[in-house]
């Protein structure tokens, strides 16, 4: 399976609307992590599994979500409510209780892909504000096979970033 990780977009929709354009029948699903700063009705979300971060405030957002698909449970969360930028113990909790095998989460606007306790972690990092050691917009692409994961991050001109990029083994 094929999965688009993006977040903290912060009120730029038409970066949005570009992924969609560009990725839609080519990914199995998209998912947005929070801090779009858009209405909870937008027709993007039509395109979009989707969480409310701590800068979206229409309450018809959800929290979270787990969604299965096939052999993948997946926990979607912003992270601010998991404390992610002290590490990621809260959110691995959640996401065993869950027994999700991916947790996926925004917040603190850097790229991250970790495995752990049988759990891959990704954060998509900010399509428009990054922070940390890595000062560029991204997303991510996570394909998901029986036996690994790889997960690429590329830029708002949708090219790879050829430094982040991780393979683990299931």
């Amino acid at each position: 399976m094929k999965y688009l990780v993006v977040s903290d977009n912060h009120g730029d929709r038409n970066i949005l609307s570009e992924i969609v354009n560009r990725y839609m029948g080519l990914v199995d699903r998209m998912f947005h992590c929070g801090d779009s700063e858009l209405e909870a009705n937008d027709e993007l979300w039509n395109h979009f599994t989707v969480v409310a971060g701590n800068c979206d405030y229409d309450p018809d957002y959800k929290a979270e979500q787990i969604i299965t698909i096939e052999d993948d449970v997946i926990y979607l969360v912003h992270g601010h409510r998991s404390n992610v930028r002290f590490g990621l113990t809260m959110l691995s909790i959640r996401a065993q209780e869950v027994g999700a095998n991916i947790a996926l989460f925004g917040h603190i606007h850097q790229a991250v892909a970790e495995y752990d306790k049988n759990i891959l972690f990704v954060n998509p990092g900010s399509i428009s504000q990054p922070r940390g050691p890595v000062q560029i917009p991204s997303y991510a692409i996570i394909d998901s096979e029986n036996k690994s994961y790889h997960v690429q991050f590329y830029n708002r001109s949708h090219q790879p970033i050829e430094e982040l990029v991780a393979d683990f083994e299931r």
